[in-house]
């Protein structure tokens, strides 16, 4: 991780503070919008029985979910403990807490520390990371069955939006910043890691991509 993006610049950015609001939201309302696309798109290609990992997932709505939708078991990795307090008391309260095993590290430095699981998402968080090849590439490795990631589509509005707030961080003296990572780098890092594009959805803002494992 590069000096951009420090341990500390995680923490002001994603706060036990901003936690607590989205768990708040989640109760309210479910899923938002690019969230509930990925679980759908899951749940049209199966996941009863199937094992979940998921990298960056805050506070566990997706994890929650594709529980309920008949996944047996769940892997979180967050790189920062701020989420750990609300994830708990929403599996408390969805009775799944025995379900879900939840880790804080940097996951590109997990390695065989955290299982292969037949599904991994990475929802939104691409574009928090600096090194892009080893993220995508530690989260394909992990994938013995479906990659799902969503990441911003690659334009020149999204990168002004990303440009404007990155210069607001910096002004606030936030150690922070947020990326507009190359999609087409994106999907070649799945591929060479074994994986094949299966779906390509590209939205308003928010692109979703599976990648399949090849046989």
């Amino acid at each position: 991780m590069n000096e951009c993006c420090t341990p500390k610049g995680y923490r002001q950015m994603f706060s036990e503070r901003s936690a607590r609001s989205e768990a708040r939201s989640y109760r309210r309302n479910g899923l938002d919008a690019t969230s509930r696309q990925i679980v759908e798109l899951l749940k049209e290609r199966g996941v009863q029985g199937k094992t979940l990992l998921e990298v960056g997932g805050g506070i566990g709505a997706i994890q929650i979910e594709l529980l309920k939708a008949g996944v047996t078991r769940a892997v979180s990795v967050e790189l920062t403990p701020t989420y750990e307090e609300s994830a708990a008391e929403l599996l408390r309260e969805a009775g799944l807490e025995n379900r879900v095993e939840r880790r804080v590290m940097d996951f590109v430095n997990a390695g065989t520390q955290v299982e292969e699981a037949d599904i991994v998402v990475m929802n939104r968080v691409i574009c928090c990371y600096p090194d892009l090849p080893r993220l995508a590439g530690a989260a394909a490795d992990h994938a013995r069955g479906v990659l799902v990631l969503s990441f911003p589509k690659e334009r020149w509005w999204t990168r002004a939006v990303f440009w404007m707030a990155n210069v607001g961080m910096a002004m606030m003296r936030r150690e922070f910043r947020i990326f507009v990572h190359p999609n087409a780098l994106i999907l070649a890092t799945g591929e060479k890691h074994g994986l094949a594009l299966s779906v390509n959805r590209p939205g308003v803002f928010w692109q979703i991509a599976a990648l399949g494992r090849m046989a």
